[in-house]
Order: C-alpha cells, then sequence, then structure tokens
C-alpha cells in the first residue's frame, strides 16, 4: 500500500511470503513509488497460487511491474493460479504494468483481476501472453487459460472481460477471427478521467505497430488489444502505447 506524504509517495503498507517477493527501487523524489514483483521459484505450475494486492491511498502514485517474465510451466495436475487485487482512491494513480506470461507446453494457468477505482482516479493496467520461447524453437500444443477482469470504478461495474484457450492455442489463434497467426497478445485498460481524449494518441503510438492492434475509448475508459508473431514484437508495440497513455 502506498501513501502520499510530504510532497511524495511513500511505502505504508509490506507483506511478503513464500515465493512471492517485492522489491522496492530507489527513485526520484518526484517519482512515484516503484514496486518489482518477482516470484523466487522462476515460475508456477499446477497447484501453486499467488495473491498480490496492491493499494494506492488518496492522491498517491505507484507503478509495479515484475523483475522478469512469469513463466507457466508444464503441469502434472492441477491448474496454477494468480489473483491481482488492486485499489486506487480519490486522485491516485496505479499503473499495473507485469512482464509478459510465458505459456509453455501442456501448462494451466487461471488468472483474475480484480480492481476498484475511485470515480476520480487512474487505473493503467496491462497484461500480455506469449506461447513458447521464440528463441528455444518452442511450440505450445496443448494449454488451459482462464485469464478474467473485473474493474469497478466509484462501485460500479464497468469492465468485465474473460479470455479462455483450452485445446491447441497455436492451433486455435491460426485463425482469421481469433489471431491470424499470433503467438502473442495483449490487453491494456486505461480508466481515468481524460480516458477518452487519449484515444487518438493512442491510435497514433498504434499506427506504426509491427503487430496488429487496436483502441477504442467510452464511458471515461480506454481499452487496447494487441497481437504480433513473436514476444519482442509485441513487447515493442506495448512500450510506445504505454508510454503514450503515460505522457
Amino acid at each position: 500500500a502506498v501513501r502520499r506524504e510530504g510532497g511524495r509517495d511513500r511505502l505504508e503498507t509490506f507483506y511478503q511470503s513464500g515465493a512471492a517477493k517485492i522489491r522496492l527501487p530507489r527513485v526520484a523524489a518526484s517519482a512515484p513509488l516503484e514496486a518489482v514483483l518477482l516470484n523466487t521459484a522462476g515460475g508456477i505450475t499446477g497447484g501453486d497460487h499467488l495473491r498480490y494486492e496492491v493499494r494506492v491511498e488518496e492522491g498517491s502514485r505507484a507503478v509495479v511491474t515484475g523483475q522478469a517474465a512469469e513463466r507457466i510451466y508444464r503441469r502434472f495436475h492441477g491448474v496454477a493460479e494468480v489473483e491481482n487485487h488492486l485499489e486506487v482512491a480519490a486522485r491516485g494513480e496505479l499503473a499495473w504494468l507485469p512482464q509478459e506470461t510465458i505459456l509453455f507446453d501442456r501448462s494451466a494457468l487461471s488468472r483474475k483481476l480484480h480492481a476498484d477505482v475511485a470515480a476520480d482516479a487512474t487505473l493503467l493496467a496491462a497484461e500480455s501472453f506469449v506461447l513458447g520461447r521464440a528463441a528455444m524453437d518452442e511450440t505450445v500444443r496443448a494449454a488451459i487459460v482462464s485469464d478474467a477482469w473485473r474493474v469497478r470504478r466509484a462501485g460500479r461495474l464497468v469492465f468485465a472481460d474473460c479470455l479462455r484457450l483450452d485445446g491447441d492455442p497455436t492451433a486455435i489463434l491460426e485463425g482469421g477471427a481469433t489471431g491470424r497467426g499470433a503467438r502473442a497478445f495483449a490487453t491494456v485498460v486505461l480508466i481515468a478521467p481524460d480516458a477518452e481524449a487519449r484515444l487518438d494518441a493512442a491510435r497514433d503510438a498504434l499506427a506504426d505497430a509491427k503487430g496488429e492492434a487496436g483502441a477504442s475509448a467510452w464511458n471515461g475508459m480506454l481499452v487496447a488489444r494487441l497481437t504480433a508473431p513473436a514476444g519482442d514484437v509485441l513487447r515493442h508495440d506495448l512500450i510506445r502505447l504505454i508510454e503514450t497513455l503515460r505522457g
């Protein structure tokens, strides 16, 4: 949890357990507090359960990212579970920007993101997936993935989304109506008082995307979807979009 005190964003609450660790790099006094999440186990598999909670108090700011890509390894039984709970109070700002999630062959993941955002607060959240490691010539032929988002603004549900892949994700994404051969994909959501006013800038940032991307805005919210043939291409496009949305 982060609070605003003495003109700076300061740590209020800190708790870690098991393989889920948090590091707080030094930043300039004028910069938002930064938190880096890392999994000391190196990845997760069936039966593992990670839970992260981030709370940004009134008027404070935070950026949360990951030390490296999260790896979802082949499972022998069970499903890997990840829960992310985000809360942004009045006039607060939170950028939730974990690195990509890499799916290995025969992996299974259930991930849920729940966010509660005040009416005048800002949340920028991005989640991305990559099928295997291209440099290792890996192909994912069997996986189960469920990725659910629930975002509430001033207590009202404003964004509900769920991606589910069950079977051969490489084949599923070959279709023209699914991924057109994509091996990496991402969702970016911006909840902010001026979210709709940033749509033109977001589309300009995506105009030269190396993959395929699109953005829409409505009801104080901006949503972008990105697909790419490889993880490095997706990262290039994501960086360009996120830098634009963060100003």
